[in-house]
């Protein structure tokens, strides 16, 4: 069975975030708390996510030397989230400590939170990853590049768009896991997006996981939106 479908909580605070779950009354969620809504709330954010019984996907997306990674992962690690994620272009020593981190940090008897790494952003496109990063290979072989390092690092999957999600399972593995934003019900605007597709199409190209933001933040049917794309989601092609 596919994990439910990530929400991207995209707001700039506490008040915001409390009003727009009363919406979804019982229904448990998987959410994804960024660095905007994070910077602002703080743990005690988390705490009340948990309270309310949803999974945590920590989006702070750690880039920094090894040692600063390695202690802040073992903070994060206390924080009882679920999923936590770092830049791949930080490597492989950063990525390797950051796991190390985790697990000193998670108290005993929790599970370690899941990691994973950041390839190129949903955002990022073939010209500017080229003229801005001066990578000069294509993005694919830039995002297959970075998979890889990822694994042989020992984390538990990559954030990628869902175009690249079958390639990088088959240069990883199948339970890699493959956490996809750029998601968007069909007629719904791309906004800053470059690289989206819909929930189905995730699902028929190889995500494990994916991350919808204002295709259900910003629906007037918050909860009608997300069960939609949870059922495109979760249907069998």
């Amino acid at each position: 069975m596919l994990p439910k479908p990530i929400i991207a909580l995209d707001f700039p605070g506490r008040t915001e975030t409390e009003t727009f779950l009363k919406q979804f009354h019982e229904e448990s969620l998987f959410v994804k708390v960024g660095m905007e809504l994070f910077y602002k709330e703080g743990p005690v954010l988390l705490e009340l996510l948990k309270e309310l019984g949803h999974e945590i996907f920590l989006d702070l997306k750690l880039h920094d030397i090894p040692n600063t990674v390695y202690s802040s992962m073992k903070i994060l690690a206390s924080l009882n989230v679920d999923l936590v994620n770092v830049h791949a272009a930080g490597g492989s020593e950063m990525m390797r400590v950051a796991r190390e981190g985790l697990e000193e940090g998670t108290p005993s008897g929790k599970s370690r939170p899941k990691i994973i790494a950041v390839t190129q952003l949903t955002s990022t496109g073939e010209e500017q990853m080229r003229n801005e990063q001066l990578i000069h290979c294509g993005l694919k072989e830039s995002v297959l590049h970075y998979a890889q390092l990822t694994h042989s690092s020992g984390l538990d999957g990559v954030v990628c768009s869902a175009l690249e999600a079958g390639a990088i399972r088959d240069v990883t593995s199948s339970d890699f896991l493959r956490v996809t934003p750029g998601i968007r019900l069909s007629g719904d605007s791309v906004d800053d997006q470059k690289r989206v597709v819909t929930p189905r199409q995730a699902s028929d190209i190889g995500s494990t996981h994916i991350v919808v933001g204002r295709s259900i933040t910003k629906a007037k049917d918050p909860l009608g939106a997300y069960l939609k794309v949870k059922s495109e989601w979760e249907m069998e092609s």
